[in-house]
């Protein structure tokens, strides 16, 4: 079982699944691209800063040090490519299932591998000199920022995950961690949790071995 370690007052979903099928289907996206529309049609020209969700990302990006309107929350980008009408991205199964929860409930999210991990899991700052490769893009610098990393290093971030422990057609076990504020309500990311898993089974078949809702300390 992984186990995720928190050195800060937030709160974070895991769901592990296993036995899972990675292809190029494109049902999940097809789901996407549906709450992409439903969120157009509901909001219009409306500022996304306005819309329901939005803040609760934005505030865990504040307690993380973070400033949410400079490096946006991954749930965040993705609405506002949707309420643009632009095209999202489809990658596989998985990932798009992923991409699916996040824009649902407008909260960060990472997917991964979960073969690829090694060890314990913190989210803690990144150390100076730290960094990964991220996917499709230049190595990311996280010194100062909050990462989850694993016994090898940092291998993601709330707006940014790494090609180290990314999702393949050969991945068949896989660890979605939904990450909230420490005051956002346990059963509220009880549920989307568990519609998380659902939802990965669903798409991608196999069985979900492991939904917890984990709390950190105050440091």
């Amino acid at each position: 079982m992984l186990i995720i370690k928190l050195d800060l007052h937030i709160r974070v979903a895991v769901i592990e699944a296993e036995r899972l099928t990675v292809t190029e289907a494109r049902t999940a996206y097809e789901k996407l691209e549906a709450c992409a529309t439903a969120y157009r049609e509901r909001y219009g020209d409306v500022a996304p800063a306005s819309i329901d969700g939005v803040q609760v990302a934005r505030r865990l990006f504040r307690a993380l040090g973070i400033d949410p309107t400079k490096t946006r929350p991954s749930s965040e980008a993705l609405l506002r490519r949707a309420l643009k009408g632009k095209a999202l991205y489809h990658i596989n199964n998985l990932v798009d299932v992923g991409n699916w929860v996040s824009l649902d409930f407008l909260l960060p999210l990472g997917l991964y591998d979960r073969a690829k991990i090694q060890g314990a899991v913190t989210l803690r700052k990144g150390k100076e000199g730290e960094q990964y490769e991220g996917i499709n893009r230049p190595p990311i610098n996280v010194a100062g920022r909050y990462v989850l990393a694993d016994e090898v290093g940092p291998f993601g971030n709330p707006s940014a995950d790494s090609q180290r422990t990314c999702i393949t057609a050969q991945t068949t076990e896989a660890v979605m961690v939904l990450i909230a504020p420490g005051d956002y309500p346990t059963d509220t990311l009880q549920s989307q949790a568990a519609t998380g898993g659902k939802r990965i089974v669903e798409i991608c078949g196999g069985e979900v071995a492991r939904v917890e809702v984990v709390d950190g300390v105050e440091i």
